[in-house]
């Protein structure tokens, strides 16, 4: 490997521990004072409807770090199989799955375990079901045209590798599948200092 390429893994690295750290924090101390929206109000700012928050339990409505709503275009119809990347405490899944109902199927995919273990317990909570997977949206661990739809928010931006993020999206997408995502995007060039910045990649 490059010298250029070893510092790249090293950043990646160093990326993935700080996003884990960050938001595990949001999920274990909601009332914690951080420098972006969550929690309820965060939602209800992103035009969340209160009536699913209401439904969700407290715990993934409190640790909610979305920058969003990918709900307001994914469509989602009874017996789809939804792929939530990114998942987190769960809500976006637990909404998802109310509007896929019994016929449906909604899959998680998250760099942390402990997320991911959180997300179904808070789905258990509320009558309904998820799968989780520990995994890098880079390297989906779902095979080719797995789901109908996907929903993410805040979370592409997350990656370096951010084609082979969108490349693997459309590879387990079925045929006729759609994409609902929420994000941030830069208009100008980001300086070194931002993006060699593990802290301000994951926020």
């Amino acid at each position: 490997m490059t010298d250029a390429v070893n510092a790249q893994a090293s950043l990646e690295a160093t990326l993935k521990d700080e996003i884990i750290r960050m938001y595990q924090e949001v999920a274990d101390q909601p009332d914690g004072e951080f420098h972006f929206y969550h929690g309820r109000d965060a939602a209800l700012l992103f035009g969340y409807q209160p009536e699913w928050l209401d439904r969700a339990p407290p715990g993934a409505v409190a640790s909610f770090a979305g920058v969003g709503n990918p709900h307001e275009r994914s469509n989602l119809l009874p017996g789809e199989t939804v792929l939530d990347l990114g998942s987190g405490a769960g809500l976006d899944a637990i909404i998802a799955s109310s509007q896929v109902g019994p016929t449906g199927k909604v899959i998680g995919v998250d760099l942390n375990p402990a997320m991911c273990l959180k997300a179904q317990a808070h789905a258990a909570a509320t009558g309904t079901s998820m799968e989780c997977h520990e995994g890098r949206m880079e390297e989906i661990p779902l095979p080719d045209a797995a789901v109908d739809v996907i929903i993410s928010n805040g979370v592409i931006n997350l990656s370096f590798r951010k084609r082979r993020a969108v490349q693997e999206m459309f590879r387990v997408l079925r045929p006729g599948g759609r994409i609902s995502i929420t994000d941030i995007v830069s208009a100008k060039q980001l300086s070194l200092s931002i993006v060699n910045d593990p802290k301000l990649w994951a926020s």
